[in-house]
């Protein structure tokens, strides 16, 4: 057998509106946010029977902006800075020959309320949109080994830019605190792993990234991220 056919399970309502400035992992942003909400006929309490005893989860997922791309045999990993390519199977790269990532995320909470079952989570690096194919619970002695070996990935990646806010950008984040209170922290998370491609090499441009429904525009100079502007998206 060669093909397989895969059921979505859950769909993925994420901050995070478009590829650009999704952190590379999962766990890099500790409070970006996303709901994990079950689709029918698996948004039954019986599929998710005590899940609440897990602090963490793994989700399989399809990279669905990808679908339709060819397959890559080589990629060139932002950890190498986007100079070196390495195999496909040697990396996290979304242009495989299938379209298939994992992520763990940790479980904040469970909402059951009619038909509809949503699963908060935090730390997640995923776009609004993804599919869910699988929910499975992350099991620290067999899914932690502790003498692993990653090659050019040993360490967690460090923030590389640091972050300042314009007046603008403060007193926006100050407005609208009560609907994303985590706003500030998700923009200082996100914007100091520099998403920016590896091989960009001028600082004179300036960055758009959307949260929310939010469009965050920033520059860096020297180093520095700066958040100038935050305007809404929303009509």
């Amino acid at each position: 057998m060669n093909d397989f056919n895969f059921k979505k399970v859950a769909i993925v309502r994420s901050c995070y509106k478009e590829k650009f400035g999704i952190p590379r992992q999962s766990g890099l942003s500790d409070h970006a946010e996303a709901i994990i909400e079950l689709v029918a006929p698996y948004n039954h309490e019986d599929y998710i029977r005590e899940l609440e005893g897990f602090s963490h989860l793994w989700l399989i997922f399809v990279f669905h902006k990808h679908l339709g791309r060819q397959a890559k045999a080589t990629v060139r990993p932002p950890r190498l800075g986007g100079n070196k390519r390495v195999g496909v199977f040697a990396s996290r790269s979304s242009f495989r020959p299938n379209p298939v990532g994992l992520s763990v995320v940790k479980l904040q909470s469970i909402r059951k309320q009619n038909n509809k079952i949503e699963l908060s989570v935090s730390g997640a690096d995923l776009v609004d949109g993804t599919p869910v194919i699988d929910i499975k619970p992350y099991i620290g002695y067999a899914d932690s080994v502790t003498n692993s070996h990653a090659a050019y990935a040993q360490q967690r990646p460090e923030p590389v830019l640091a972050v300042k806010l314009s007046q603008q950008a403060k007193g926006f984040i100050c407005n609208v605190k009560e609907q994303y209170p985590l706003l500030e922290k998700v923009i200082r998370e996100t914007i100091s792993l520099d998403p920016r491609p590896g091989y960009v090499d001028s600082e004179d441009k300036v960055y758009g990234l959307n949260l929310y429904d939010l469009n965050i525009k920033w520059t860096v100079e020297k180093g520095q991220a700066e958040v100038f502007f935050i305007e809404s998206l929303a009509e």
